[in-house]
C-alpha cells in the first residue's frame, strides 16, 4: 500500500471515530441535561471532547442511535417506565383535543423520551386563538410561545406553541393550519415529513402491550 493511501485511510478512521465518540457524548448530553436540540448538543459535546474537525461532526440520526443505545445500557429499568407514562398521558390528552385532530409526535411517539422530555402534539386549526381559548376555558394555564419549523427544504414557517403542564408532566402543542395536516413539516433528525400518529394509531399500538424494538416496528407499519 503506498504511504500516501495508509495515511489518508488512518485519517478516514480517525474521523469515523471522532464521530462516534461525539455522537456518544452528546446522547449522554441529551439524556442527562434534557438537550434536545441535536445542533447544539454535537457542538456541546466536540467542544468537551476537544474534537475541533468540522468533519467530524455525526449527522443528527447517528445521535439518535448512540441515544437509543445510551438508553439501553444506562437507563434499561427507569426509561421504558418513563416512556409508557408519557404515552400513557399523550392518549389522554388527545382524546380531550379531539375536536382539533391531534398527532403525537416527537420524542414520545419514537420511543427516546425520558424525565426531560415533554409530550409533543400537533393540533390543527385555522383559527390558533381557538385552541388558546378551548383550553383556558377548561382550567388550563397555558404559556404561549412561536415555533419555526421547515415546510420544505428551503421553506420555513413559523407556527404558535401552547405550553401546559397535567398530572406533573409537560405538554408541548404546536397548532397548524389544516392544510398541514395533509403535510407534515420535516424531521429535524432526517429531514423527511415528520413521522405523526393519530389517537387510534396510539391507542392501538399501546393496547397490543408492545415495547422496544417491536413497538417501533408496529409503529412503522402503521404510519405506512
Amino acid at each position: 500500500m503506498a504511504r500516501g493511501e495508509h495515511h489518508r485511510i488512518h485519517a478516514q478512521d480517525r474521523v469515523q471515530r471522532n464521530r462516534l465518540r461525539i455522537a456518544q457524548e452528546a446522547a449522554r448530553l441529551m439524556s442527562e441535561h434534557g438537550i434536545r436540540d441535536f445542533h447544539h448538543a454535537k457542538l456541546k459535546a466536540a467542544e468537551r471532547l476537544g474534537i475541533l474537525d468540522a468533519q467530524a461532526l455525526p449527522r443528527n440520526n447517528e445521535i439518535e442511535d448512540a441515544l437509543r443505545e445510551h438508553q439501553r445500557i444506562f437507563h434499561a429499568e427507569s426509561q421504558p417506565q418513563l416512556l409508557q407514562e408519557r404515552r400513557e398521558a399523550a392518549i389522554e390528552a388527545m382524546r380531550f383535543l379531539h375536536a382539533y385532530e391531534p398527532r403525537l409526535v416527537g420524542t414520545v411517539l419514537d420511543g427516546t423520551a425520558d424525565s426531560h422530555s415533554a409530550i409533543c402534539l400537533h393540533v390543527f386549526s385555522d383559527d390558533p386563538e381557538a385552541v388558546t381559548l378551548f383550553l383556558r376555558e377548561h382550567g388550563v394555564p397555558v404559556e404561549t410561545q412561536t415555533r419555526r419549523l421547515r415546510t420544505s427544504r428551503d421553506e420555513q414557517a413559523e407556527y404558535p406553541v401552547l405550553l401546559f403542564a397535567a398530572d406533573q408532566l409537560p405538554f408541548d402543542i404546536t397548532v397548524l393550519p389544516l392544510d398541514a395536516l395533509r403535510q407534515p413539516p420535516l424531521d429535524r433528525v432526517d429531514e423527511k415529513p415528520m413521522r405523526r400518529a393519530s389517537l387510534a394509531t396510539v391507542e392501538t399500538l399501546l393496547a397490543e402491550g408492545e415495547e422496544g424494538d417491536d413497538f417501533e416496528r408496529k409503529l412503522a407499519a402503521a404510519l405506512r
